[in-house]
């Protein structure tokens, strides 16, 4: 429940949303809460309120930070003494929660400090936003809540505007679900990678039910989950606790605590292959658009996203841009909140006319005219889109009529034509499309014309394999050889599990295919499966 605002006055805003017949059907204290209209800023003074005593450690979920600027960064957290309860083993107020930034690990050089409220209405997470901070910087930074303190987490302030870092180094992951296995990658990404950020792809959670042998994990005895947790995700309540689950977990807090982040969404965070406000299955979309409030609310709650990003009911304004100097210019995408939905009944399809009519939507006609603008007036050596599905076409057999995903951009052919228009249109210089999605490493060239293999190449498109999800994988899969023959612009393929390296500089794009040989088992070692450049001035993937 809120502080300000009565029940009632939520219900109201919500059934203004999704109406009111059919919202009452669904609603609780968490739907209401998820449509909640008078909350709290966010930036409240914490003048007044009195310091929590907490049993225990409150800082379970560990620290993150993320959306560097040249001058600011997003620092999070989010109090859970008891994690796996409804309320965290929180009081229902909001608690003073203290911060500090410093340009050393032992904190002996303090750059910013101050206080922050962690409210109970946002589940007691912190969003931190200081200014005044040096450009092109590493940070050190932790929180204080009570007689407890933080882990200590680094991160990395953005480059000025105009100038020219000699190089950029992110790391891409993506597709983390829990039970299938364990996230060692995340811990080589934490120890043996120095990058400027991490920039995750989408699919930070799963919404489905995780028993209490959590699967490829294999918790037994006293480590049995509790029951809850094995059911899918539908209420705001069911939201946090999924987020509490996948934050106790030491090597996604260790990558967390290593570097800022960068996130966008995919499907997953709130149901398989949602489209809009139309959900996977026969659920009525009124009632869905309950569900995508609760996710997204939760999804903002414990990412490091800043004010912009606040979700107002079943919406959140994800899709943003992030400058790194004159070297890089990031445009975050969102193609699950505005999309058409998928035509032909979704999997992969042949195209029909309804999967082909140009009018077809997947980032909607706002966000598309964003990324217009942005592109017109960039000035950066690469512009790269960091996004959810295929971007490149990618047929599954090597004689037609060849069957097309219809939940990728094959699915939108209007949409990516009308991108590769206006990139076109912008005289954009180097091209590079971030993705996740699909559990295996690709490495594509964006062609002009996808029908002639000859035609122009335009951009790369880097797609990162799955973190955990779908368990062990292979170096190649089932269909390696049909995908190869059929993709003339296919350049890599691996199976595996991992993270992608990118590295930027004004000569070249370089991407590392990171990958590990199980999940299922704890402790794999990370080897380089491949390396591929693709030139400033000249796309197009080569074997580095």
């Amino acid at each position: 429940m809120t502080h300000s605002g009565s029940a009632d006055s939520e219900l109201r805003a919500a059934a203004r949303h999704v109406g009111r017949r059919r919202f009452l059907t669904v609603t609780g204290a968490a739907a209401a809460l998820a449509f909640a209209t008078n909350l709290p800023d966010t930036a409240q003074a914490a003048t007044g309120l009195r310091e929590a005593k907490f049993p225990r450690d409150p800082f379970t979920l560990g620290i993150a930070s993320g959306d560097p600027l040249p001058g600011s960064v997003v620092l999070w957290t989010r109090l859970a003494p008891d994690p796996f309860e409804p309320d965290s083993g929180m009081p229902a107020r909001p608690v003073p929660v203290h911060w500090e930034m410093a340009y050393d690990a032992r904190f002996r050089r303090i750059a910013r400090r101050g206080t922050a409220v962690a409210h109970p209405e946002y589940h007691h997470a912190v969003h931190v936003e200081p200014h005044g901070l040096r450009a092109g910087t590493d940070y050190y930074f932790r929180f204080r809540a009570g007689a407890h303190l933080s882990p200590v987490g680094r991160t990395r302030t953005a480059p000025a505007p105009g100038t020219g870092p000699d190089a950029l180094r992110f790391a891409l992951a993506a597709c983390q679900r829990y039970d299938q296995g364990y996230w060692t990658a995340y811990r080589h990404l934490a120890a043996e990678e120095d990058l400027d950020a991490v920039i995750h792809l989408g699919d930070y959670l799963y919404e489905y039910a995780v028993g209490a042998a959590a699967g490829a994990r294999g918790y037994t005895g006293d480590r049995r989950l509790p029951d809850h947790f094995a059911r899918e995700t539908v209420t705001l309540e069911d939201y946090r606790l999924r987020y509490s689950l996948y934050k106790r977990d030491e090597d996604l807090r260790a990558a967390h605590a290593a570097a800022p982040w960068i996130v966008t969404w995919d499907d997953h965070e709130t149901e398989n292959n949602y489209a809009g406000g139309i959900p996977e299955n026969s659920v009525p979309p009124e009632e869905f658009l309950v569900r995508r409030a609760a996710a997204y609310r939760a999804y903002w709650e414990n990412m490091p996203l800043r004010r912009p990003q606040r979700p107002h009911g079943p919406d959140l304004t994800l899709y943003r841009r992030l400058r790194f100097g004159r070297l890089a210019q990031l445009d975050v995408l969102d193609t699950r909140q505005y999309r058409d939905d998928q035509a032909n009944g979704d999997g992969w399809k042949v195209p029909t006319p309804a999967s082909q009519d140009p009018a077809r939507q997947l980032l909607g006609a706002t966000q598309e005219r964003w990324l217009a603008d942005g592109w017109r007036a960039s000035d950066a050596t690469w512009n790269v889109l960091a996004q959810q599905v295929v971007f490149a076409r990618r047929r599954n057999r090597v004689e037609g009529p060849w069957p097309l995903s219809m939940d990728s951009w094959d699915g939108y052919p209007g949409a990516r034509e009308r991108v590769l228009r206006a990139a076109e249109s912008a005289r954009l210089r180097n091209l590079a499309v971030l993705t996740g999605d699909v559990h295996v490493h690709y490495g594509l060239d964006v062609k002009r014309d996808f029908d002639d293999p000859s035609s122009r190449t335009v951009g790369v498109e880097v797609v990162t394999t799955s973190v955990s999800s779908g368990g062990d994988g292979r170096e190649r899969p089932a269909n390696w050889e049909t995908l190869m023959a059929a993709n003339p612009h296919l350049r890599f393929y691996d199976g595996r599990r991992g993270y992608t390296l990118l590295t930027l500089d004004e000569r070249q794009l370089r991407a590392d295919y990171r990958t590990v040989p199980h999940v299922t088992t704890p402790g794999a070692p990370v080897t380089t499966a491949a390396s591929f450049v693709s030139a400033a001035g000249d796309p197009g993937l080569r074997p580095a």
